[in-house]
């Protein structure tokens, strides 16, 4: 018998209802376990002593004295992590109490920013403990919302960490810790374990040499998208990487932190089917226009038995180096297209990277970037469930790569089901320019928390490239211990004040400005784009989300304040930077005036506009070349020093010059990575230039079309005579930031009024969307 509709729409009531309670016990249950059996092994100890040579690195000993830490899980009862801080009256100590490491270390960051108006960032400290001590009667108490704060995306630890030593990782650890970070990758000498599993299946040196990238194109060999370019890996690189890896692991773990480690996601050697002829191996697809041989890597498919061998030989010989926190990244199908859109070989696919995990590890789960979600025409919903549906629920954490401007979490109902970390990605390619969404990072995430249906887990910074615009990091890290919305305009002034140790009229107008121009994006972006780092064209359209005149008004704001902020490292940095963007912004008429003159055929106006395009490229290469921080000897030179010979120290040159400027042998990602740095701006940049105008020249002198083609050959050449060079440059500044900045600054705007009068505290909210 057919039941009466009554009947019927009371079990779909009954159902769905029960269906919502199933539902919200479910995400109750794991966002309030927040997977605990995910925990630091650290003694408390030990957690204690790391935060307090941590404080000792960073002030010195006397006044670390002055703290004591206590790591306390019980002061959290919801199991997240929390810290409190207050003076302890009998001896006049700050008592930093954490749940872990991690808590106590940004329990002392929270008093450094906001009871001494102290600031630590990439770009220079400013710390100024005021004395007498400062006494904090009232208890300091904070909880963070959500289990985890993530940090790092695949491709950041090429694009910024490559040449990293210990020295620079030891100063970046503690900058995650002091950032509350305690999900960061840990990917190095990756390749070293990865040798050891492929030497034992039989494979050789020799395939080995031609399936691990160089050493600055890791990520994307990891990934499967490129295979050897820029190798082979030497055996040093490998002892060197593995060496670094245990201070790595090691350092984070005592801090209380959970490293990520790689796992298998199916990418194998060419020649992996000469020992295993009935391997179910196919070829992906090229990547960024790459030759076939150096793309179009192997996939070992999911069905075949050795997947899950090779998988769980990895993490076997993984944990035995490094031990485990089980949280693996794996990475199938970044940015490649896989075989088939077919739901159950999607589902078997992520499945068998998942199998492979617990083959070596019972207790794994899975972290996956969900950048390639972003690729709408082949994941649509049902390719995306059947991917995530694969793993069980809960046992895969999803990373919403880029959620600050497409947040894929909202168009995938909270990813089907899979918890997901809120990040913001901000940066492609390490590219230097000014740029942020405030808007979306300071109320995005709250808002993902806050809906009904959410899956958030945490909150993350997934930059490309690091070292720049460090507001939006600073925002974002701040964003994983914030859940109530709050008003940027107070918080830009805190930052200010915090970053220049001082209340200042001109700093406070500055990052108004910046806050309502180039940091209020509200459409996202893909790359830096400028005159100064683009291949020189006659189509190029330069226009920007901001007004010019916001930035130029900055940084007349900023010369204003020089005198009595010029000796905080910050400040300086900030000057040569909001020069660097004004001077990029200003090259954009000379070469409005280049293509004018070209088009008119007027040899004059050509010459003259080259001529001030020129002075602008030299200009900025000046300042930039005044900071330790924007100098590509920096980066050169840091990539010899890890060279044990001359062979290696040339490659390892290659490779540091190639990604910057060719990525790849045929100029594949050409200028993806590009990096406006002191002396790569006048040596790599103004050449370029210089060449195009010559031939504009040459067509207008007789009377010929522009000789594209013929243009387009010679530039590549002398691109490529560049990245074979080794010329050298400087790796300390040159000259003094707030005097070149000033004569550049009187050079370009002594015509300008300067802007004294402060803005209105609501400037911000006039462009909100």
């Amino acid at each position: 018998m057919t039941p009466p509709l009554k009947v019927v729409g009371l079990y779909f009531t009954i159902w769905s209802v029960l269906a919502q309670i199933t539902l919200g016990f479910y995400l109750n249950s794991f966002r309030l376990k927040q997977y605990a059996h995910i925990k630091t092994k650290t003694p408390v100890g030990v957690q204690e002593q790391a935060v307090k040579d941590l404080i000792t690195r960073l002030i010195g000993s006397e006044l670390a004295s002055r703290f004591s830490i206590v790591v306390d899980g019980s002061i959290s009862s919801v199991r997240l992590d929390s810290f409190q801080y207050v003076t302890d009256p009998t001896d006049g100590k700050l008592v930093i109490t954490g749940t872990t490491g991690v808590a106590a270390a940004l329990g002392f960051s929270h008093f450094l920013k906001y009871v001494c108006y102290s600031h630590v960032s990439w770009s220079g400290d400013q710390i100024k403990i005021p004395d007498p001590f400062p006494v904090v009667k009232t208890p300091v108490n904070i909880t963070s919302p959500n289990r985890f704060r993530y940090y790092q995306n695949v491709c950041t630890v090429s694009y910024s960490f490559a040449w990293w030593n210990w020295t620079r990782w030891e100063r970046e650890i503690d900058w995650m810790a002091m950032n509350g970070i305690n999900l960061p990758l840990a990917f190095n000498g990756q390749e070293a374990i990865w040798q050891r599993v492929y030497l034992k299946m039989n494979l050789t040196q020799q395939d080995l040499d031609k399936h691990f990238g160089g050493p600055a194109f890791l990520a994307w060999s990891r990934m499967g998208n490129i295979r050897g370019w820029g190798g082979p890996l030497s055996l040093s690189w490998h002892a060197n990487q593995l060496a670094l890896q245990h201070k790595i692991v090691a350092r984070m773990q005592e801090l209380g932190m959970t490293p990520v480690f790689p796992a298998f996601a199916g990418h194998v050697p060419e020649n992996f089917t000469r020992i295993f002829p009935n391997a179910n191996v196919t070829r992906l697809g090229s990547w960024a226009h790459f030759n076939k041989t150096y793309s179009f890597t192997y996939l070992l498919d999911p069905s075949d038995p050795l997947f899950k061998q090779i998988g769980g030989s990895f993490i076997k010989e993984y944990r035995a180096e490094f031990g485990t926190n089980h949280i693996y990244n794996a990475d199938t199908f970044n940015e490649m297209t896989p075989r088939s859109s077919d739901p159950e070989y999607l589902s078997s696919a992520s499945r068998a990277v998942y199998d492979g995990m617990l083959a070596g590890d019972p207790d794994a789960i899975w972290l996956m970037q969900g950048w390639l979600f972003l690729e709408t025409s082949f994941w649509k919903p049902q390719q995306v469930k059947a991917l995530l549906h694969g793993v069980p629920l809960g046992k895969m954490i999803v990373l919403d790569l880029y959620a600050e401007s497409i947040p894929i979490w909202k168009t995938t109902e909270s990813f089907y089901g899979q918890p997901f970390i809120w990040c913001m990605l901000h940066n492609f390619g390490g590219n230097i320019g000014l740029f942020g969404e405030l808007i979306s990072v300071s109320t995005g995430p709250i808002s993902a928390s806050k809906d009904p249906g959410s899956t958030m887990i945490g909150t993350g910074i997934t930059p490309e490239g690091i070292e720049q615009n460090y507001v939006m990091y600073e925002l974002m890290n701040e964003m994983g211990w914030r859940s109530e919305d709050f008003d940027l305009v107070p918080w830009l002034e805190d930052y200010s004040q915090r970053r220049y140790g001082t209340i200042n009229q001109y700093t406070l107008q500055a990052w108004k400005l910046l806050g309502r121009s180039v940091y209020n994006s509200t459409h996202g972006r893909s790359h830096t784009h400028s005159v100064i780092v683009n291949k020189p064209s006659l189509t190029l359209n330069f226009t920007e989300w901001y007004k010019p005149e916001d930035v130029w008004q900055a940084w007349d704001a900023l010369v204003m304040a020089a005198d009595s902020c010029g000796a905080v490292e910050p400040f300086r940095y900030d000057l040569a930077d909001v020069t660097r963007q004004s001077l990029q912004l200003l090259a954009i008429i000379p070469f409005n005036n280049l293509v004018s003159g070209y088009n008119n055929k007027s040899l004059s106006k050509v010459h003259a506009a080259a001529t001030k395009l020129f002075e602008i490229f030299s200009d900025m290469d000046a300042v930039l070349s005044s900071n330790q921080y924007f100098l590509l000897g920096n980066w050169l030179n840091s990539a010899k020093a890890l060279a044990t010979n001359f062979q290696e120290s040339r490659l390892y040159e290659y490779n540091a010059r190639n990604q910057i400027t060719l990525w790849g042998p045929d100029a594949n990602l050409e200028d993806y990575a590009n990096k406006m740095w002191g002396g790569m701006v006048n040596d790599y940049y103004k050449p370029r230039w210089k060449l195009f105008v010559s031939y504009l020249v040459d067509a207008l002198s007789h009377g010929t079309p522009f000789a594209h083609h013929k243009f387009r050959d010679a530039l590549f050449e002398q691109e490529v005579e560049w990245t074979f060079n080794n010329n050298t440059f400087p790796d300390k500044p040159v000259g003094d930031t707030l005097a070149i900045a000033k004569k550049l600054h009187l050079k370009y705007r002594s015509n300008k009024t300067i802007i004294l009068a402060g803005l209105p505290r609501d400037v911000l909210t006039i462009h909100m969307h």
